[in-house]
């Protein structure tokens, strides 16, 4: 298994400047030696650093676990992956749908610029723990037919693994990214967008735990930690720890 870091906020217009310092803050509360692989983030120029990430992710071909950094990452890291097999699914943990428009390198938008390029078959995407979305995200995502798990209507995370697992079951890859904002800011303090009514940790991890075993998941992010905005590191050590759950 390769750990790659995509350290940048290049993406999230100027909402979460601190993201950058994420992968350094999260690899430092792993005890493990892992050996990461830097990819390289071109200064000013966000569309470099996007081909950076598509460049050097396009040669993984086993599981491997990218952290970021924005999530903006994710559109050309899923890009990549998307090349590579051919019913490509996405299971997103987020407070928002991230599909705004359709403009690029973004982290508002890069939903829909997956969808709408025709990367992501909108039928393989599962969201996970939205609760903050725009009237234009909710009539994009309706149109588009995707399968939206409103955080008010999370009451039964084992009926809902079950259900997100049998209908991604033909994908023959399945990438799987983690807005750490998913989470209630009682649990992840340390990000750019503070979003109440989110998951608990318990949650998360009983969730993450079903998806593990998918036979199909051959990738992981983990996006939207912010060092600087943290509370006792405690949403850098939730994201350590959802490393150390894939890497186990």
């Amino acid at each position: 298994m390769n750990i790659y870091t995509a350290g940048t906020s290049q993406g999230s217009l100027d909402h979460n400047k601190g993201t950058e310092k994420a992968p350094e803050a999260i690899l430092k509360e792993i005890h493990n030696n892992y050996s990461p692989h830097p990819i390289t983030i071109t200064e000013d120029n966000i569309d470099q650093t996007q081909k950076n990430i598509y460049e050097t992710l396009i040669k993984e071909k086993e599981f491997a676990i990218l952290i970021g950094g924005d999530h903006s990452i994710t559109q050309a890291s899923f890009t990549a992956f998307a090349k590579k097999y051919n019913n490509p699914g996405l299971i997103m943990f987020d407070a928002h749908p991230d599909c705004t428009n359709n403009f690029k390198t973004t982290h508002e938008d890069f939903i829909n610029v997956l969808i709408s390029e025709k990367v992501l078959p909108p039928k393989n995407l599962a969201m996970i723990g939205v609760r903050a979305a725009h009237p234009q995200e909710l009539a994009f995502l309706k149109e588009q037919g995707v399968k939206v798990y409103f955080m008010n209507t999370i009451h039964n995370t084992e009926f809902m693994a079950d259900e997100i697992m049998e209908n991604l079951r033909t994908c023959d890859g399945i990438y799987l990214t983690i807005d750490i904002d998913v989470l209630d800011p009682a649990y992840a303090p340390g990000t750019g967008y503070l979003e109440p009514g989110g998951m608990t940790s318990r949650e998360l991890f009983q969730l993450l735990e079903r998806f593990k075993h998918l036979k199909n998941l051959k990738f992981l992010d983990i996006v939207e930690v912010n060092p600087e905005k943290d509370t006792n590191n405690l949403t850098v050590r939730t994201a350590a720890k959802i490393v150390q759950t894939f890497s186990e």
